[in-house]
């Protein structure tokens, strides 16, 4: 199982986001929450602090490019082996950062990733 920490979580059910949180939890991944604002859901705090979370197999990002430079430092800092851009948050400028950091990238959908057994 692969512990993901998904950028631009939401309590909104009709977010991608709540959906990815909640097909990762039915996969058995473990998951790890950072949103706008604080919230809980499927029992998972969404944080809004940058916390030094362990272990962090894949980052998914659900938070446009122009809000996503805040966050290159501490995604490179958790080293993790791969950060998926679901679709509308595409950065050419990150993808490059992660590239010559040595993680993995992926423009893909987690949910569709998820439903297809490519996760």
């Amino acid at each position: 199982m692969k512990k993901t920490l998904i950028i631009g979580a939401s309590s909104n059910p009709q977010r991608y986001a709540y959906m990815a949180a909640e097909r990762l939890l039915q996969h058995g991944h473990e998951i790890e929450l950072i949103g706008k604002r604080p919230d809980t859901i499927f029992g998972q705090v969404i944080d809004t602090e940058k916390k030094e979370f362990k272990d962090i197999d894949t980052i998914t990002l659900y938070l446009s490019a122009k809000y996503q430079a805040e966050y290159y430092d501490y995604i490179l800092s958790l080293k993790p082996k791969r950060v998926i851009f679901n679709p509308g948050t595409e950065n050419g400028e990150l993808e490059k950062l992660l590239s010559d950091n040595g993680i993995g990238w992926e423009q893909a959908c987690t949910l569709v990733l998820l439903g297809t057994g490519q996760y």
